[in-house]
């Protein structure tokens, strides 16, 4: 007679729970340990590492997510592209003037002449505000243009204000606060 030996029982995977280190990866490993911990394994260990796997991944993007949107060099970021927007938006504004001898009434008319005109102040739209648009005030034949800056709040110190170098300023109808 032959011996037959039976398989032993097969162990768990424990050590595949290191790949739940690995977010996004360790979402799905922690997944499938999960799921064999509760149904094939029947072991509780499996399934902890599993669920942990799952709340590892979660809480990593999580905090990225928060980071992104109320970190200090998320925040400086978007200080920089309103910044630049601003720039470019002012020669936009100029342009339109040179085109309609006039300037616009507002934003949104430049917008209709000029649909890539940055019109929207990044800083603002990122921090969910009702009013996205940049500040514009045309007063007779000059205007006021600026950013409310990250307290949304007017005339503050972080408020922005086009940088412009022009050697003449009396040719151009930038009002600088």
């Amino acid at each position: 007679m032959q011996n037959v030996t039976l398989p032993a029982k097969l162990k768990p995977p424990y050590l595949l729970g290191l790949l739940c280190l690995i977010p996004l990866v360790g979402a799905f490993v922690g997944l499938g340990l999960l799921l064999l911990g509760l149904f094939k394994y029947k072991d509780k260990l499996v399934a902890l590492v599993g669920a942990f796997g799952i709340l590892f991944t979660f809480g990593i993007y999580s905090f990225f997510f928060y980071y992104m949107k109320h970190g200090d060099l998320s925040k400086k970021g978007f200080a920089e592209i309103s910044q630049m927007q601003l720039d470019n938006l002012t020669k936009d504004i100029e342009f339109f003037k040179l085109q309609h001898g006039r300037y616009p009434d507002n934003l949104l008319e430049l917008a209709k002449d000029d649909q890539f005109a940055p019109i929207y102040d990044p800083i603002q739209s990122v921090q969910g505000r009702q009013d996205t648009y940049f500040i514009y005030q045309k007063t007779n034949d000059k205007y006021i243009l600026y950013s409310l800056g990250q307290d949304g709040i007017h005339n503050t110190k972080d408020d922005l204000y086009p940088r412009i170098a022009v050697s003449d300023s009396s040719k151009i109808g930038l009002i600088h606060e």
